[in-house]
């Protein structure tokens, strides 16, 4: 049995097929025709580009667009002037072959992306590796392996699963996929999930240990592979995997429905997303609003900042996307675990607690502006359905400062002042909620900073992960006060945070009054189930149970028997 990160959901049984990387390589010899060497560097970048192009418009069909925009970054990176300039002028300077000036440039941005600190930059790696591979292959005349005719039944087991390999997928012959690398938000994982296959990640030494056309089992839920199983274990993952699919099929019978508790209370099951087209996503899933826009991924990728009718545009596309439904957008949150370059940040010691998200935007306030203006303008020319949510407010000074900024803004374009709220993610502002309250339009909670502030235990340091706990009662306490306090001043209290979608929490979250749970699109069915699964009298008393307790071991397994028991 081998173990790994848990990926994509589902169970896959299959026989093994093993893509190993192919053998690239190739002599370093001095050219005595520069220009020639150069042309012909261009022609495998224009060939890469045409190759690309032909295969963001397959994934946009086999997975979605926005999967298909992952691998458009691609073409962006090698479009970029100075990257291709840095190859011609190593060939003219030191009348190397294309391949070794090639192969040297981008190993000097991969290496400059591994070296960030934050997780989004550092998958940037992997897009370049993927680049210098394909235009290596396309220089040497290596032909690619054919995955568009694996057999039915597949479980593909790769190094990487990069962008490339998944847009020549034929998804309904892919039982399972196992990779060596990657994690819970790298390419690999966020591909399989969009295609829907189980997946299992950083497995160590799996494409030696699995063997072509071995029968394994791909436990996507747990993390586990299992290799050349016994009929014993087949017969038991057959019917893990039966199970799953029926699930699967009774959260069909909630598409459409209203989101209650078993008692009839309404609540109501938003989605996160992160630019317009997952807007689409949302509503396929039957979100019944955004809960979350998170506007920093506009800004991500790109050499300048959008300008106010870029924004605009964006913003109003997710609002006549989900018609007349809420569309909560956050402001940007910038710094942190999210860095954008061309907005020069000084490098601090502890970004997390530093120059980030409102604080960065209310000393930069000729740029806040124009979103703040684009959010304006596109709650106006919609049916008025925008809300906007200010990320990382700490005192009560910060807020009023913003609203004030978006009432200037408002008055000056002549239009409406949408909802203001505030994520409630510092332990001051959950100290300070009565007081925000009274200028808030709505709360909502951000349990993954929320949790990491009130441990003092940085969510991405193993060696305080077992401080990182939503279930500790510390944090359970604080969650239940800010939903009370918003509630007691009549504004709603929603989360955005992974907690809302987490089936052990729901009965606590029902009990403390929330109105509106934010998950992602693929948890909307599921979540509104499980809402449905309890009215506030058994919410409540597992409510009691769980707040008398000391330990988030305590609190884990208390709920663990309430819920699955």
């Amino acid at each position: 049995m081998l173990k790994g990160i848990a990926a994509s959901e589902g169970i896959g049984i299959g026989k093994v097929v093993v893509i190993r990387q192919q053998d690239i390589t190739f002599e370093q010899k001095t050219v005595a025709n520069v220009h020639q060497e150069i042309d012909r560097l261009h022609a495998a970048v224009d060939q890469f580009m045409a190759n690309t192009e032909k295969l963001a418009e397959e994934m946009e069909k086999s997975v979605n667009p926005k999967e298909a925009q992952i691998i458009r970054g691609h073409m962006a990176m090698l479009s970029d002037p100075f990257m291709v300039s840095q190859m011609d002028d190593m060939i003219k300077n030191d009348s190397i072959c294309a391949e070794a000036a090639a192969q040297t440039v981008l190993d000097m941005f991969k290496a400059m992306f591994q070296g960030a600190e934050d997780e989004l930059t550092q998958q940037r790696a992997t897009d370049v590796e993927d680049i210098k591979t394909r235009l290596l292959k396309l220089l040497l005349g290596i032909k690619d392996a054919d995955l568009k005719t694996l057999p039915a039944g597949t479980v593909l087991v790769v190094g990487d699963l990069t962008p490339s390999m998944t847009a020549e997928l034929n998804r309904d012959n892919i039982a399972a996929i196992v990779t060596e690398s990657g994690g819970m938000t790298s390419h690999s994982a966020i591909l399989s999930r969009a295609l829907e296959i189980p997946a299992v990640l950083s497995v160590l030494n799996a494409t030696v240990t699995l063997k072509d056309s071995a029968t394994v089992i791909v436990d996507g839920m747990s993390g586990t592979v299992i290799n050349d199983p016994t009929v014993a274990q087949l017969e038991e993952y057959e019917k893990k995997q039966a199970d799953y699919m029926a699930e699967k099929e009774r959260l069909r019978a909630y598409i459409g429905k209203e989101t209650l508790t078993a008692d009839g209370i309404k609540k109501e099951v938003f989605c996160n997303i992160g630019n317009p087209k997952d807007g689409i996503k949302a509503k396929e899933k039957d979100g019944e609003g955004v809960g979350l826009f998170r506007t920093e991924f506009l800004f991500m990728d790109r050499e300048s900042m959008p300008d106010e009718q870029e924004q605009y545009e964006a913003y109003k596309k997710v609002c006549d996307t989900l018609e007349n439904k809420t569309v909560i957008i956050r402001t940007l949150d910038v710094g942190g675990d999210k860095e954008i370059p061309y907005m020069n940040l000084a490098k601090e010691e502890n970004p997390f607690l530093g120059f980030r998200a409102v604080r960065y935007c209310l000393k930069n306030k000729e740029q806040y502006s124009l979103q703040l203006r684009a959010l304006i303008r596109a709650n106006a020319d919609t049916t008025g359905n925008l809300w906007i949510m200010v990320p990382m407010i700490a005192t009560v000074a910060e807020f009023k400062e913003v609203k004030a900024l978006i009432e200037d803004l408002a008055a000056e374009l002549e239009m409406p002042v949408p909802k203001v709220g505030t994520m409630v993610e510092t332990p001051a502002a959950f100290i300070m909620a009565d007081k925000l309250a009274k200028y808030c339009d709505f709360f909502s909670i951000g349990t993954n900073d929320l949790t990491q502030y009130i441990m003092v235990a940085d969510r991405g340091n193993s060696q305080v992960a077992y401080l990182y706990n939503t279930y500790d009662p510390a944090v359970l306490r604080a969650i239940k006060q800010i939903i009370e306090t918003g509630v007691n001043a009549g504004i709603p209290v929603g989360m955005c945070g992974e907690a809302a979608a987490d089936p052990l929490l729901i009965p606590l979250l029902i009990s403390f009054g929330m109105t509106e749970f934010s998950v992602s699109p693929t948890s909307v069915l599921k979540t509104r189930a499980e809402i449905a699964r309890w009215s506030k009298a058994e919410a409540d008393k597992v409510a009691q149970e769980v707040l008398a307790l000391e330990t988030a071991d305590e609190a884990f397994a208390c709920l663990e028997s309430h819920v699955r028991g």
